[in-house]
């Protein structure tokens, strides 16, 4: 009797606890995120000038639409590492056409058209012929990076009218631009077919067991292409995107977002489904990396401190997504 009245009384104590840990381990990084805002923003108030907030979230869209295909790739246990150079590729190819007396419209078609068929490629090696994912990308990447180049003859090209693209990246709607608006819509219907659909399941169950996949009536095989021709897109149309903003085509434009888009998605994999990329912690991440950037500009960190405390983000991503795979296996292999 004694035990029974202990039990009810010391298991309404441990409750609130143990919902207040699984809230802190769901939503620690929205917490960094506020908590590097307000400590920037206490030391260097120009953090929140109108101007300082639109530049964070408008180089925030770009990074966001890049790495939004990535981040389901991932999630389905693949990786791609061409996705900066698949950009690089459009960015090239649009400022080639333009180049050349095209408008806007083709050459912006044709850039993203580049992308889709690297996209095609990576996913057609993969899930097709069954070529491991990273060797296919690194070969594909190195490859897009080569043509790339060679369009600008090894230097950039530049566009002398920024075109209607260029008028919409600069737009602001009071302190937001937007083409950050547009990207917040677009996770936000990425964010519904990941969480509420059966498609976002079917990707989280594509990286434990393909079989299972294919049993429940969904090509696995499918769906890995199309993860991959979708992640080469949406880094095609930021490559045609930055064409435009910075009015000239750059070859070695995606090395700048290699380490920025792994961390983002890894680091965002530590939020809401831990050891699981999901939109909702990608969008917080790169918003974290884009406050962290914007803040070390305005003390001054030299450009390799950036990069020091980037590569810690992403060990740290890497070591906690590898940990909750063990963690999914081992579960799987009592069960």
């Amino acid at each position: 009797m004694t035990d029974v009245i202990t039990t009810s009384h010391t298991a309404p104590q441990r409750r609130p606890s143990k919902t207040l840990n699984r809230f802190i381990g769901r939503y620690w990084l929205v917490a960094t995120l506020l908590v590097m805002i307000a400590v920037f923003a206490f030391l260097r108030p120009q953090l929140l000038d109108s101007s300082n907030i639109a530049t964070i979230l408008r180089s925030s869209a770009l990074m966001a639409i890049m790495i939004l295909g990535l981040t389901w790739v991932i999630a389905a246990g693949k990786i791609d590492v061409s996705f900066m150079q698949v950009a690089a590729l459009a960015n090239m190819t649009t400022a080639w056409m333009l180049a050349g007396g095209s408008g806007w419209l083709l050459a912006a078609l044709c850039g993203v058209a580049v992308g889709a068929l690297a996209g095609l490629l990576n996913g057609t090696l993969i899930a097709i012929l069954r070529i491991p994912p990273l060797i296919v990308t690194i070969a594909t990447g190195g490859i897009c990076a080569s043509i790339a180049a060679a369009l600008g003859k090894g230097t950039s090209i530049r566009i002398a009218d920024a075109g209607p693209l260029g008028e919409m990246l600069f737009t602001n709607w009071g302190p937001v631009p937007v083409i950050a608006v547009i990207a917040a819509l677009l996770y936000l219907a990425s964010w519904y077919a990941q969480e509420k659909l059966t498609f976002g399941h079917y990707i989280f169950a594509t990286a434990q067991n393909e079989e299972a996949v294919n049993e429940a009536g969904v090509s696995a095989r499918s769906l890995i292409l199309f993860l991959f021709v979708f992640s080469a897109v949406l880094s095609a149309i930021t490559g045609v995107l930055l064409a435009a903003s910075l009015s000239s085509g750059q070859p070695m434009i995606g090395s700048s977002y290699f380490i920025d888009g792994l961390t983002a998605v890894l680091l965002g994999g530590m939020m809401l489904r831990i050891g699981k990329p999901n939109v909702l912690g990608t969008t917080t991440a790169i918003l974290l990396l884009s406050v962290l950037v914007s803040g070390s500009a305005m003390f001054g960190w030299a450009d390799y401190q950036r990069q020091i405390i980037k590569g810690v983000l992403l060990l740290v991503g890497v070591a906690v997504a590898m940990r909750a795979g063990r963690r999914t296996s081992s579960h799987a292999q009592g069960a």
